[in-house]
């Protein structure tokens, strides 16, 4: 049998280290990261397969708009270069055009909500809910915000 293939995105800081907390899981597979770039990200390629995205902040808007269209262009090479059965990622915005891109290509979604949220949505958590195939919450209050969601505990 095929082994699948995963390839898990998120933004830096702590939706980067929620994803990292998964690597006893994903190490059983082919996987690939993606991220932004940024010095601390540069140096995961030392010991993980790494493609980095533009680090995009939303609090420059005319900038963000060309870095998530860029991205959005760099996802799909990435996604076409990877060929993943299965995208997992802990979100922000970086992830979200991931998501629909293997949604249109009939790929398998998984959304960790992020831990920090534990009565109210992300951005990302809203945009890629409808489309996810799983959609973890780390609260079980947050169920009350995303019904059809797994209540799947903290992954610290």
């Amino acid at each position: 049998m095929k082994q699948k293939k995963l390839l898990l995105i998120s933004s830096i800081g702590g939706h980067l280290t929620q994803l990292l907390q998964l690597e006893g899981l994903f190490k059983n597979y082919q996987y690939h990261l993606v991220t932004e770039k940024s010095e601390i990200t540069e140096q995961l390629m030392e010991k993980y397969p790494v493609s980095l995205l533009m680090y995009g902040a939303r609090n420059y808007p005319i900038r963000y708009i060309y870095k998530f269209t860029y991205n959005t262009i760099k996802s799909l090479c990435i996604f076409l270069k990877h060929r993943p059965d299965i995208i997992i990622t802990t979100g922000a915005h970086t992830a979200v055009p991931m998501c629909y891109l293997a949604k249109l290509f009939g790929r398998k979604i998984i959304f960790i909500e992020s831990f920090a949220k534990s009565t109210s949505p992300t951005l990302s958590g809203r945009m890629v809910y409808p489309i996810s195939d799983l959609f973890i919450v780390q609260w079980e209050s947050m169920k009350k915000v995303y019904p059809k969601a797994v209540y799947g505990g903290s992954i610290y």
